[in-house]
């Protein structure tokens, strides 16, 4: 067995249109699949998704309570971007009214780049990593 990359992470979410909000206006993610159903909102980022959960849906609940200040269920996903612009970047971010950490050269599955960290609205860490 060899693993090829992420596949997709998922996110229990407060506000599903807050976090869809982040996701696909802050960040560039676009819509792929949609079920209302279950409560699952599939996003595609890269050759990646990120599922949303609203934890007041029928799969969010099945996860206990929300995530808060004193426990997340998640430490932080990278999402590689291009460009790194970090300016523009640090601009769609402000926008969105997310916090942009500082940038340091990181370690990850592409080798050492540039790197920046922010917060979504439910408070999951986001890094935004360049590629080599």
């Amino acid at each position: 067995m060899r693993i090829l990359g992420i596949d997709h992470v998922v996110l229990r979410v407060a506000e599903l249109q807050r976090a869809l909000d982040f996701y696909c206006g802050a960040l560039g993610c676009a819509v792929e699949r949609r079920r209302d159903d279950i409560g699952l909102l599939q996003l595609r980022a890269g050759s990646a998704l990120i599922d949303l959960v609203p934890v007041d849906g029928a799969l969010g609940r099945s996860g206990g309570p929300p995530p808060g200040e004193s426990g997340r269920n998640v430490d932080h996903v990278c999402l590689l971007v291009e460009p790194f612009d970090v300016a523009a970047i640090a601009a769609r971010l402000r926008a969105a009214g997310a916090p942009v950490g500082e940038v340091a050269r990181r370690y990850g599955a592409v080798g050492e780049s540039d790197s920046l960290y922010t917060r979504d609205p439910d408070g999951n860490t986001i890094e935004l990593k360049a590629p080599r």
